[in-house]
């Protein structure tokens, strides 16, 4: 019944008056949640997946919503309340004995389509397919060079047995009697203001237009079969983790001749052991002795190319930072890399042997510092 239909804020977890970014983090949560591709075979996750999308097209829409809002369901819906009388309580009934459509009549109120009407509900117009969302791994150095991977989805297809038809080879599919092949049909009912009119699915071929006799055995009259595909996907350089690509047409074939949907892939880079990012930037932490800083030293440091040596001057402080020039990551546009940033850490030693302590004494007493007060200086 028409007034058993959910409310769209509730499907979606919120209250009247949500805003705009409320209702697109919502929807966003929910779809994720009750994905068919999430829950197989789930028969109310699919349903939960189906109401959360009808409540996000109204809500999202700003003169659905605003429809919605001020009259409920029969503000976006042409259909609500068939059979069961006028959804407004006769309001919009009296128009003597004429006989009218509930899409026309939303159309002429609010200046467009009655939000979903014959047109938009037809299961015979093409549509474009499913999106498809998966995820990959990569190392730091792939997010920093680019790589190629062969990812792995589940996707519909057309079926090569009866090339979407539905039908067993060498038959052919009837057109349906009832809505001629349109995959609505209209109703009428008569109240004492006139005649009504409304329009919805066909029941006889449940909207699509034909019958099938004679189902194809392999996807048994859907005419679609959901495969295991493996898919190569490039990877730009300079990628970084949480991003996602987008390969246009890898995703699940269109209904009714629509395009193919397109395959998303959310990559996570795996942490290195040695280097971190910021940016394009690569970052290295190094030790260093205290003679090495004092007197100055060459090093070699490890970089996304291999060792290089590092040139560490005298008297350098713990902290320094050194810049190595186009070490770092690659651009995600354009040509180039960024640069490597190499920090000196003076290491501060924790056990002397008797020599390696009496020279330091000697150097510190060179140097004026007073090393024990209690204790006369060497002479």
């Amino acid at each position: 019944m028409a007034n058993e239909k959910r409310d769209y804020y509730d499907a979606l977890g919120l209250k009247k008056g949500a805003s705009d970014e409320e209702i697109k983090k919502a929807f966003r949560q929910h779809a994720k949640k009750f994905h068919p591709d999430v829950n197989p075979g789930n028969a109310k996750a699919e349903a939960r997946f189906k109401e959360v999308n009808e409540a996000y097209e109204v809500l999202s829409d700003s003169n659905k919503k605003a429809r919605y809002d001020q009259f409920g369901h029969a503000g976006v819906d042409p259909n609500f309340g068939a059979g069961g009388g006028s959804p407004f309580g006769g309001g919009f009934s009296g128009f003597g004995g004429m006989d009218f459509d509930l899409g026309d009549i939303f159309s002429s109120i609010f200046g467009g389509g009655g939000g979903g009407g014959t047109a938009s509900r037809n299961r015979n117009a093409p549509r474009k397919g499913e999106r498809i969302r998966v995820n990959q791994n990569i190392s730091f150095e792939e997010a920093a060079f680019g790589c190629e991977k062969e990812v792995s989805v589940q996707r519909v297809e057309t079926c090569d047995d009866c090339s979407g038809s539905g039908c067993k080879k060498g038959t052919t599919a009837e057109k349906c009697p009832d809505c001629q092949g349109r995959g609505v049909v209209s109703t009428q009912q008569r109240t004492p203001f006139g005649v009504m009119q409304s329009t919805a699915e066909c029941p006889k071929c449940n909207g699509r237009g034909k019958l099938i006799h004679q189902p194809c055995e392999k996807c048994k009259g859907l005419g679609m079969v959901r495969r295991n595909r493996s898919v190569k996907v490039s990877i730009p350089g300079g990628i970084d983790n949480g991003q996602t690509i987008s390969v246009r047409g890898q995703g699940s074939a269109g209904i009714n001749g629509g395009e193919a949907g397109d395959l998303f892939v959310t990559v996570f880079v795996r942490p290195h052991e040695i280097f971190q990012r910021e940016g394009t930037s690569v970052l290295l932490n190094t030790q260093i002795s205290f003679v090495q800083a004092a007197i100055g030293t060459q090093l070699e440091v490890p970089t996304l190319d291999g060792n290089v040596k590092l040139t560490i001057p005298a008297g350098t402080q713990t902290g320094t930072v050194f810049r190595l020039r186009g070490k770092g990551i690659s651009y995600l546009r354009g040509s180039g890399r960024g640069d490597q940033f190499v920090t000196a850490n003076v290491v501060v030693p924790t056990s002397l042997t008797a020599e390696q302590k009496d020279l330091l004494i000697r150097y510190g007493e060179a140097g004026g510092d007073v090393i024990d007060p209690k204790k006369k200086k060497r002479r």
